[in-house]
């Protein structure tokens, strides 16, 4: 095998593909990339897989000699990375009493100065990505995945032991993308228009994926040129696949029943606020300062005579901070607190200038939405106050 390629298609692919290579490999050979050189199409395609998501990523390269070979993730990608800008010559040699000692294959890296020489194992060793056959695609376009990840992946939970929280739960329908993720504390729901080419109006997918898997998709469709073009999504038995322009992304699917989230969201609301979200989060990122130093609770007191809100938080024996903004209230005074940390994250993806913020008592769940744009609702449950 023998391929010329330039260095920054190299890296970049690499330090995709790696992030599916396990830190602790079950079996010596996932610890590789399975790199593929087609002569034909002059395409070099990098895999790598843990048993539970797989990376493949494709570029363009001169391929002089097809062949597949696995070569150590990490420290290829680390010389990759180093390495100047530039082509490079990747060629591997499979010889018995090669230069490094030993029998196998030795992949030799040429960058325009300098000769480095990995050894390599074979690629009948390295598993085959799942493949899911007799299932239709459905489409959806890169722009609206990118959105409702963004969206959603925040509010996912981090403990393992409520395993169908740690992922997103997607909702796939004829005319909306609806994409849900909820730890327990808050819930972030995303629509998007879903401009597929599909003509099924009885298409319907439910399915929850987990972060992990998804925050790789949100990474390697930021390198996308086209947010347009849509991405085919396999789902069967377990396992989901999304595929664009010779990518692919596969994951195992999160088993269980996702939370009925909608039942969560109040219906009716006594009291509504509208609030500049930048002013907003601005005056929490300095208050946060005193909230970090005890118990990362922050105060809300809404004045609807003043038509403004008090931000405030207290940390004993450190000292105190208070901040006063202007808002548009309806609705009577009252005092709530929050997890200033879930109030934040919720604030920073809300993508609108104005939000609107709804409420009824001080220990019932809190929805913030924006004004216009994007279709999200983020609900946040406030903590107990204590005198």
């Amino acid at each position: 095998m023998k391929l010329v390629c330039t260095q920054s298609d190299l890296s970049t692919n690499l330090s995709l593909t790696s992030r599916a290579v396990p830190s602790r490999p079950t079996h010596p050979v996932l610890a590789n990339v399975l790199l593929q050189a087609d002569a034909e199409n002059n395409q070099v395609s990098l895999t790598a897989f843990d048993l539970s998501l797989g990376i493949r990523t494709s570029f363009s390269a001169e391929v002089l000699h097809p062949g597949t070979i696995a070569i150590p993730a990490k420290l290829l990608n680390d010389i990759t990375a180093r390495l100047p800008e530039g082509e490079i010559t990747l060629e591997d040699e499979s010889a018995t009493g090669d230069t490094l000692g030993g029998e196998g294959s030795i992949v030799t890296l040429t960058p325009k100065s300098g000769r480095y020489q990995v050894r390599a194992m074979g690629a009948e060793e390295f598993p085959e990505l799942p493949v899911i056959e007799n299932v239709q695609a459905l489409h959806i376009p890169a722009g609206a995945l990118i959105e409702g990840l963004r969206g959603s992946l925040f509010a996912t939970s981090a403990d393992e032991t409520k395993q169908v929280l740690t992922g997103v739960h997607l909702t796939v329908q004829q005319d909306t993308l609806e994409f849900a993720a909820t730890d327990g504390h808050r819930l972030a729901v995303v629509q998007t228009t879903n401009e597929s080419p599909d003509t099924n109006t009885e298409t319907q997918l439910e399915v929850t994926v987990p972060a992990r898997a998804l925050r790789e998709l949100a990474r390697m469709l930021a390198h996308n040129n086209s947010p347009d073009e849509p991405v085919a999504l396999y789902f069967d038995q377990g396992q989901v696949v999304f595929e664009w322009q010779n990518q692919r992304l596969t994951s195992r699917t999160l088993e269980g029943q996702y939370p009925a989230y909608y039942q969560l969201i109040p219906r009716q609301f006594q009291r509504e606020l509208i609030l500049d979200r930048k002013q907003f989060l601005s005056a929490l990122e300095r208050i946060s300062v005193f909230a970090d130093q005890k118990n990362n609770v922050v105060k809300v007191s809404v004045d609807s005579e003043a038509q403004e809100i008090t931000i405030s938080c207290e940390a004993q024996d450190v000292g105190n901070g208070r901040e006063l903004m202007p808002a548009q209230i309806l609705g009577e005074d009252i005092d709530i607190a929050f997890n200033i940390k879930y109030l934040m994250e919720g604030l920073k993806e809300l993508p609108s200038t104005e939000i609107k913020m709804q409420l009824n008592g001080n220990l019932t769940p809190v929805i913030f939405t924006p004004l216009g744009g994007l279709k999200m609702t983020y609900l946040a449950m406030p903590v107990q106050l204590r005198n």
